[in-house]
């Protein structure tokens, strides 16, 4: 009898031990659009330049996470042309929906191949895992 309470006990444990999956471990893919901003100090508390590859993250995923997104990087492809950077979370967009995120200006140039005039297009992300 020791041995099968024993059991279940170890089981139940390893159940609530069990860490919760955040979206940056199930490696959720996002599609939204890509605009540019010029950046300063962002929502994450530190200041920033054009030529950094960040990115502003909308205000729903910011906000869900509690701003714990700051720093986290992002694997960022333009659907339009494949090209593909690595960018980090430095501030909030409150006007970006869903998927979308604002670049710096640097980052838009890279997966623009530097035309700026697009103004804005199509992209998918997701954030890479913490190690």
């Amino acid at each position: 009898m020791f041995a099968k309470i024993f059991t279940a006990l170890l089981v139940a444990s390893a159940v609530v031990a069990a860490p919760i999956e955040t979206e940056m471990e199930k490696r959720v893919n996002h599609n939204g659009q890509a605009t540019y901003f010029e950046v300063g100090l962002g929502a994450c508390g530190w200041w920033n330049q054009n030529s950094d590859y960040i990115v502003a993250l909308n205000s729903e995923i910011f906000e869900r996470n509690g701003g714990s997104n700051c720093g986290q990087g992002i694997t960022l492809t333009n659907t339009d042309n494949g090209k593909t950077i690595k960018v980090s979370v430095a501030d909030e967009c409150p006007t970006c929906d869903g998927g979308s995120l604002d670049l710096s200006p640097s980052a838009f140039a890279a997966l623009t191949d530097g035309n700026m005039d697009q103004g804005v297009f199509p992209i998918s992300w997701h954030f890479n895992k913490k190690h």
